[in-house]
């Protein structure tokens, strides 16, 4: 994770990585919003929705319906330096994945667009300006800008891209797992006007078996900003089946989450598979099937 002290360029100038923008977003905050999404987090849990947010990096995604084959193509065999493309009996590109090595060149060539590359480097300026389209629906409502992800926090350039959403009298939230830096959450406090803080477990055995990661510092974080965060802040909970979907563990998260001081509120969120299908276009098993 990178500290506020290593950010030397400008804010308008720092690039973060984005793999979308989504419009009239109804589920990510007050209002309207709009959601941007920067790629990295820390967590790999095995229900995420958004499994291309998990790596930094920009990666590949290949769906298959959309090829049109080698006959009419072809275009992605030739740009492949690694030999990880291949046809299949219909005529359709196959990607081995163990062999990509991310180039993208693949992507580049594919006039159909079955083959993207994930992710685009965007100045916070860039950013602002895309949001900013949609400045209609906040300024006469409590709609505003969200961050999303993967983590965003764990983006050195989220808390300028916050900062200088306030400047443009945006309103700001941020969905945040809680695997940050609490100085980094604590500076992002400064501009944000609603925290939605996934908690999925007080069992830390349990969470680093789900999500590859401890829950100590979540934990520790959300008591914390807590304690210097005036406003609402939504506590939510996904509930997954073998995982947390029992009373005892829910219990026992509504009621760690009740003895926390300030404006909080616990919502429980069900579980869905909307992101399944992503995993294949990546190259990965899904773990919850």
């Amino acid at each position: 994770m990178i500290s506020l002290q290593e950010q030397n360029s400008k804010p308008s100038e720092e690039k973060l990585t984005v793999f979308n923008i989504q419009r009239y977003s109804l589920h990510d905050g007050s209002g309207i919003r709009t959601t941007v999404f920067l790629k990295g987090c820390p967590l790999r849990c095995r229900w995420c929705c958004n499994p291309e947010s998990q790596s930094f990096s920009r990666e590949l995604m290949y769906s298959s319906f959309r090829c049109i084959g080698k006959d009419e193509c072809g275009f992605c065999k030739k740009a492949c330096s690694g030999f990880a493309v291949s046809f299949d009996e219909t005529g359709r590109a196959s990607i081995n994945f163990s062999q990509c090595t991310q180039c993208l060149e693949c992507a580049k060539v594919c006039p159909s667009k079955a083959l993207n590359g994930v992710g685009s480097q965007l100045t916070v300026e860039e950013i602002i300006r895309e949001v900013l389209r949609d400045a209609v629906f906040f300024r006469n409502g409590s709609g505003g800008v969200t961050l999303s992800g993967g983590e965003p926090l764990a983006q050195r350039g989220a808390v300028s891209l916050l900062r200088e959403a306030k400047k443009q009298h945006i309103k700001t939230a941020v969905e945040t797992c809680g695997h940050v830096d609490f100085e980094v959450l604590k500076e992002a406090n400064h501009y944000l006007d609603e925290v939605y803080y996934d908690l999925k477990s007080l069992d830390e055995n349990r969470h680093i078996e789900y999500t590859g990661c401890s829950n100590a510092l979540i934990l520790g974080n959300l008591i914390n900003l807590c304690k210097i965060h005036s406003l609402p802040i939504t506590v939510r909970t996904p509930v997954i089946p073998g995982f947390n979907d029992n009373e005892s563990s829910l219990r026992e998260i509504e009621n760690f989450v009740g003895n926390l001081c300030g404006d909080i509120q616990w919502q429980k969120i069900p579980y869905h598979v909307y992101g399944a299908g992503k995993y294949a276009m990546l190259g990965r098993i899904y773990k919850m099937e």
